[in-house]
Formats: C-alpha cells, sequence, structure tokens
C-alpha cells in the first residue's frame, strides 16, 4: 500500500508539468485547451516539486511528509479551480491525497506527544550506582536469577538505567476478533518507573495508533483510529495496577541487569522458580518467574493484571523462546502474551524483538 501510494503522489505530480511545459511552450499539450500565463506555469513546477517531496519524504517515513502534502494540494486546488475545465478531475486526486496528509499529521502529532514524554524521560539521573554490573551486585539474588544474568551475558557491561525495544507482532482482543500486525517502540526508565510505548497497527486496513504511559505508578492506555480518533481510553487503579506488572515484566524479560533493584523482593524459590514482588509508589505486585536447565527465562506468570475484556483480574503469562544474541546479549527473541480465563487461555498478543538499546543518551 506505501508504494502504491508514493506511485501515486508521483504520477499526480507528473501530471502538473503539463501546465509548466504548455506555458513555457516547450511542447504542445494537447490535453489542456485553457491558456496558461508563465506566472501559472510556475505554479504548476512549484506542485510538482511539492507532491514529488512529499512522495519522497513518505518513502522514507520522514514524520513531516505531511506538511509538503498539504501544501501541494492546496497549491494544486488552487490551480485546479483556475483551470477547472481541463483540470477538474484532479480533485479527486487531491482529496484521496488529503485524507492521507491527515492521517500523516494525525500520526506524527501523536508520535511527538510520546515523544516529549521520552525527552522528559532521559533528563532522569541514573538509578544504579557503579559503572558495571559485577558478581558482588548479585550476592543477595536467588541462584536462577543469577544464573539467567550470567547466561543473558550481563556480567562486566555497564548497569542499565534505561533501554529503548523495538517489537512487531500481531494482537487481538478475544479469539473472535481478528489478529491486528503492529509495529511497535518503547522506552523504559529505571529512576523514576517509566514505562512509554507506542504502537502502529493496522485494524480491517484502517490505521490504529496506541500510546501506554506509565509514569511512577500511574498509567494510561489511549488507543486512536487514525491517531486522531480515540476507539478506546483507560487510566485509574486498575490500569495503574496492570502497568506496574507490565513495566516489571519488562525488567524481567528484556533488560536481566535491572534485576539487583532493590524495589524487587525475592520472597520464595521453588527449584527453578522463584517468586518475587516489585513496589513502587505503594503499588506491590507479585509474579512467579520460571528458569529452565540454561538459565533461561521461559515465563512469566503474574496474578496482579487486570483484563479490560473480563473487567477483574486474571493469571497473566509472557512465554518466552527463541533466545539469540542481541547487541551483545542473549534475550529471547519471541514471546507471548497470555490471560488465563476459567475454561481456557487467550493468546492476544506475539511479540518479536527487533531490537534493544541500552542507556540511551537521546533519542534514536
Amino acid at each position: 500500500m506505501r508504494i502504491a501510494f508514493f506511485i501515486f503522489v508521483i504520477i499526480h505530480g507528473l501530471i502538473h508539468l503539463f501546465g509548466f511545459v504548455k506555458a513555457f511552450g516547450i511542447s504542445a499539450v494537447e490535453q489542456l485547451t485553457q491558456t496558461i500565463s508563465k506566472p501559472f506555469g510556475i505554479v504548476w513546477l512549484l506542485a510538482f516539486i511539492l507532491f514529488v517531496v512529499a512522495a519522497i519524504m513518505f518513502a522514507f517515513k520522514s514524520s513531516y511528509w505531511w506538511l509538503f502534502g498539504f501544501i501541494a494540494v492546496v497549491i494544486s486546488q488552487v490551480l485546479i479551480l483556475f483551470f477547472w475545465h481541463d483540470a477538474k478531475f484532479g480533485t479527486i486526486a487531491n482529496v484521496i491525497i488529503l485524507i492521507a496528509v491527515i492521517i500523516g499529521y494525525g500520526t506524527s502529532s501523536y508520535y511527538q506527544k510520546y515523544q516529549k514524554d521520552v525527552k522528559t524521560g532521559l533528563q532522569q539521573a541514573p538509578y544504579f550506582q557503579g559503572s558495571e554490573l559485577t558478581e558482588t551486585d548479585l550476592q543477595q539474588l536467588p541462584e536462577p536469577v543469577k544464573k539467567y544474568i550470567r547466561y543473558s551475558g550481563s556480567i562486566g557491561k555497564p548497569k542499565v538505567n534505561n533501554f529503548k525495544l523495538i517489537f512487531t507482532g500481531k494482537i487481538r482482543k478475544n479469539e473472535q476478533s481478528e489478529w491486528m500486525p503492529f509495529t511497535s517502540e518503547q522506552y523504559d526508565f529505571m529512576e523514576t518507573p517509566t514505562r512509554l510505548f507506542f504502537m502502529k497497527a493496522t485494524m480491517k486496513g484502517l490505521p490504529i495508533g496506541g500510546y501506554h504511559c506509565f509514569k511512577n505508578g500511574v498509567a494510561l492506555m489511549d488507543i486512536r483510529l487514525f491517531s486522531l480518533f480515540k476507539v478506546q481510553y483507560m487510566d485509574g487503579t486498575a490500569m495503574n495496577l496492570a502497568e506496574t506488572v507490565t513495566f516489571f515484566n519488562d525488567m524481567c524479560c528484556m533488560a536481566p541487569p535491572t534485576l539487583i533493584d532493590k524495589r524487587i523482593k525475592w520472597l520464595e524459590v521453588d527449584g527453578s522458580k522463584v517468586k518475587a514482588s516489585f513496589t513502587n509508589n505503594n503499588i506491590t505486585i507479585f509474579a512467579w518467574l520460571y528458569f529452565n536447565d540454561k538459565g533461561e527465562l521461559i515465563n512469566f506468570i503474574s496474578d496482579d493484571r487486570y483484563s479490560a475484556d473480563a473487567g477483574k483480574k486474571l493469571p497473566w503469562s509472557s512465554p518466552l523462546k527463541d533466545y539469540k544474541e542481541i547487541n551483545g546479549y542473549k534475550l529471547a527473541g519471541n514471546a507471548d502474551v497470555v490471560y488465563s480465563y476459567p475454561d481456557s487461555d487467550l493468546c492476544y498478543g506475539t511479540f518479536k524483538l527487533i531490537s534493544v538499546e541500552y542507556n540511551c543518551k537521546a533519542i534514536q
């Protein structure tokens, strides 16, 4: 679809060259019967340039392609009104491009809200003292957790004060819903626990923007059609608890070095599984961590996460698999997210880890 739209805009832009060609007598343009002055010819050329620039910026996923597209559409439509007899059908193309421009604007402005929060997060002071993670830092941890941290390749590397994750995957509301493909970007910050998750998804061919914002125990989820129109919004106590679970899950699954955090209490060890609590801003959640013989974390299960669909807390898990080396660390390449209902389990999301960056200094 992106390629088709790119070609469409380029072709529409090229058509504007006819006005420039006729105005300057470069070639006969039989399709245009009205006289075009040279000043108008220059405006036709300008519209062509703007459409091409907008198409190229769109192809390279620039956040501001919509601005050039909007200016191009306005200039183009003014020209069409002046030369209605010959150019009226160009209005159809302009309407199509304008719709895409509105969607592009919504996505850009919504994404900038997320980026503003990320910039604030990047100003947090380092939470963990010292430079590199050592065996001394692991002394108070249960053996399965120590083994996991060693297996991940974290020893001798910088302590992690923030991290950025990029995923692709698919999500759905329930078993009757269609899967929605998505890409996501998120930042987690440790000093003041913060999780900023921005998602771009597609539902029935329509673009959906989603922003999960968790700051020091206060969370919201805002899902928007075209990144403009709210289709789902959640906040409040249940959301705060759920996102505290998710933040701790991020630490366990994607940032093993952070498990030295003193806000974690290691409560019980039963063979290769460990029970832990995580407390922040007077909110405490509990989870069981399951490990295999290699030292890999293979599941995370908590009873403290609310299901919006069920309207109550349900056992929530994130089974992990396909460990691989990413940016010098061994991490799970794929994970599911699952709610356990009394009669069955619902896998409502799958995540494939594309990249991870630790200790970001600026938006990347």
